[in-house]
């Protein structure tokens, strides 16, 4: 027995395509568009049709952009020799919260994950190697995410940028501020260890 007329239905099925949206969100959300006056609704419409019609990734460091290049890489201010790798734009967004870097990004769009059937072909790995065959960066920041996938995704590039000379670290993580060591586990302690600094 159907509940919903058709058209609900499949909104709430488009709606449950997103990640994290699960059935019950999606059919709350898919009410609360069809409360929407006609012109806020046709106006949800045109923004996801403009993004999708204006968005694209720059082709610099493959960050959304709706420029011929993203801003960052347009800065004269930026130090390009130094180019920090993440997985997604979003990351792009946290580093550039931090207001401490100052160099450009590499966006690779994903992580190495065999389980996900995502490969180092499905990713931006070849884009970064290409801009560091230019000869002009001086050391590249792995910034990918501390679980597996992001492990190996940093330790497969660092391997191919090796024979070029390069410098790649990769950013210590650790005891977040503000937390207590009694309630740290034993990875984010080693972590913090090997990441140490002289005070």
């Amino acid at each position: 027995m159907q509940y919903f007329p058709a058209a609900l239905q499949d909104l709430a099925d488009q709606f449950a395509r997103l990640p994290g949206i699960g059935g019950k969100t999606a059919q709350r959300l898919a009410f609360y568009v069809l409360s929407l006056p006609e012109s806020d609704a046709q106006d949800f419409a045109d923004a996801i049709l403009a993004a999708k019609k204006t968005v694209h990734t720059c082709p610099i460091c493959q960050n959304l952009t709706d420029r011929e290049v993203c801003p960052i890489c347009d800065d004269d201010m930026r130090d390009k020799s130094l180019i920090c790798v993440v997985a997604d734009p979003k990351d792009v967004i946290a580093m550039e919260r931090s207001r401490e870097f100052n160099g450009v990004y590499h966006v690779l769009h994903g992580v190495i994950s065999p389980l996900n059937h995502v490969t180092q072909d499905d990713i931006k790995i070849r884009e970064l190697l290409q801009r560091v065959a230019t000869g002009q960066v001086r050391e590249i920041i792995m910034a990918t995410n501390p679980d597996t996938e992001g492990e190996a995704t940093a330790m497969y590039i660092s391997r191919l940028l090796r024979p070029m000379e390069v410098k790649v670290t990769r950013l210590a993580y650790g005891v977040p501020v503000g937390s207590q060591l009694e309630y740290a586990d034993e990875v984010t302690l080693s972590r913090a260890l090997e990441g140490r600094q002289e005070i």
